[in-house]
């Protein structure tokens, strides 16, 4: 009786055991499946429903591929496509080369490092709608604050934008002045992870910065910046705040970006069907360009 009761007892420490991790991480997994996979589930079988209107009003019908094929055709989310892949490809690199000067910069000890450090992630903590409504204002161009700046020097005022020309990369310059800072934070950690000894050895061996920094750091580097580049890469695919704030696309559509043509499409046109399925093609394009990123990573290796 004594063993069984040993047995018993042992067999239950194993199990309390084993379960235990899974008890913890059970929070975190039921907010993944809750407010991560199942939007992106919802929003799947959504792609392929219409809404009925009129006498149908609120039923719902299976068209198919019925909402693919008719974006597919619109000359309106060609654009927004279009414009989605230059404000990624855009920002993305030049965000991230910032933010590495910036890690760089104040890697190392000096005398008020911190305080730039602090200064470089405060427009982090600015939500990114409170960041855009201010700029929105530094930006206008009749009484805006850079109108009145750039006058001392010379320089007409600038449309910003109120100009086709002009606004994506005011929104892009907007956004990278906010989040430059935060995709720091991990690139100083990633500096602080080469071993100093590195540099010592070849400095002693008469290696100089610009070797270094090609053959050490960039090297020892490459999982930071990996991770850096796709989170970066996943969050200007789904980026919309700035756009929805300051030009509503505008003007004539350049900066109407897929995630806005989806919002738009969904609750301004009542097409919920055909914005899910805009959704979809959002995050196919995202997987195909981390992907890409992953497999350009693995082959410089």
């Amino acid at each position: 009786m004594y063993r069984r009761m040993q047995t018993l007892i042992s067999e239950g420490t194993r199990y309390r055991e084993k379960i235990t991790p899974y008890l913890f991480i059970a929070p975190a997994l039921i907010g993944l499946v809750l407010f991560r996979l199942y939007p992106i589930l919802n929003s799947f079988i959504s792609s392929f429903q219409a809404v009925g209107f009129g006498a149908n009003a609120g039923k719902i019908r299976w068209v198919g591929l019925g909402n693919y094929n008719f974006i597919v055709s619109d000359p309106v989310f060609w654009q927004s496509f279009k414009t989605t892949m230059l404000f990624v490809f855009i920002i993305t690199p030049f965000e991230i080369t910032l933010s590495f000067i910036l890690a760089l910069m104040v890697s190392r000890r000096f005398p008020g490092v911190d305080f730039f450090r602090t200064s470089f992630f405060m427009p982090v903590t600015v939500s990114l709608a409170v960041a855009s409504a201010i700029w929105g204002l530094m930006l206008n161009p009749n009484n805006g604050f850079v109108n009145s700046f750039i006058a001392i020097f010379g320089i007409k005022p600038q449309p910003f934008l109120t100009s086709k020309n002009q606004a994506l990369f005011s929104i892009i310059s907007i956004v990278t002045w906010r989040e430059a800072g935060y995709w720091m934070i991990f690139l100083i950690a990633g500096l602080h992870n080469v071993s100093q000894e590195l540099y010592e050895s070849a400095r002693m061996d008469g290696a100089g910065a610009f070797r270094i920094f090609s053959d050490i750091t960039i090297p020892l580097m490459r999982r930071t910046i990996l991770f850096v580049f796709v989170a970066d890469t996943s969050s200007k695919f789904l980026m919309f705040v700035p756009m929805y704030i300051l030009t509503s696309g505008g003007p004539e559509n350049s900066t109407n970006v897929l995630m806005f043509e989806a919002y738009r499409t969904i609750f301004i046109y009542g097409d919920r069907g055909g914005g899910n399925a805009i959704v979809m093609i959002i995050l196919m394009v995202c997987i195909v360009t981390i992907a890409l990123q992953f497999k350009l990573f693995k082959s410089s290796q």
